[in-house]
């Protein structure tokens, strides 16, 4: 009788430690892949439910005109990209949507900056460079979720810092 891997349900060879076509390993009975696969499940289940719930903010799409959103997606892409936010400020002032973005990177590259001549004003060792370490991952998190939302047309205010406001729209 033939085997199957638990994970994409290819064919296993007998007595198959790993399937050839996914890596999955294979344990022993289907009754250990699937657990496997199961447990394997929840876990990424877990964080894309986070995720979805980090980026659960103000969703204020429906008060920018399509039209200017499906124009100005890149230049609001561009907004997340550090000090690049200058693009969409200058090149794009007259869409909303790409100003909404703008305002969103511009307060994440203050943060950003501020957060690092802060971290940079403490002692050397290393819990300080943990924190910075988080600090910089959070920042990286916040851009890809502005970027995220940009790139399909929404305009979401960011975790934390989304409600601050420096530029008009």
């Amino acid at each position: 009788m033939a085997k199957y891997c638990p994970s994409c349900g290819a064919e296993l060879e007998e007595n198959a430690k790993f399937c050839k076509a996914c890596g999955e390993k294979i344990g022993t009975g289907a009754a250990a892949g699937a657990a496997a696969g199961a447990a394997a499940g929840s876990v990424f289940d877990g964080a894309a439910e986070k995720l979805k719930d980090l980026n659960n903010t103000a969703d204020s799409t429906s008060e920018f005109d399509p039209d200017d959103i499906a124009k100005n997606k890149i230049f609001a892409i561009f907004a997340y990209l550090g000090w690049l936010v200058l693009i969409p400020i200058f090149a794009a002032k007259e869409s909303k949507f790409a100003r909404f973005h703008a305002n969103q990177g511009i307060v994440l590259a203050i943060a950003s900056t501020l957060g690092i001549i802060l971290i940079s004003l403490l002692p050397s060792i290393k819990i300080v460079y943990l924190i910075a370490w988080l600090f910089e991952l959070a920042v990286f998190a916040l851009m890809v979720i502005g970027i995220y939302n940009a790139a399909n047309g929404k305009a979401k205010d960011l975790p934390v810092i989304g409600t601050f406001r420096i530029l008009n729209y």
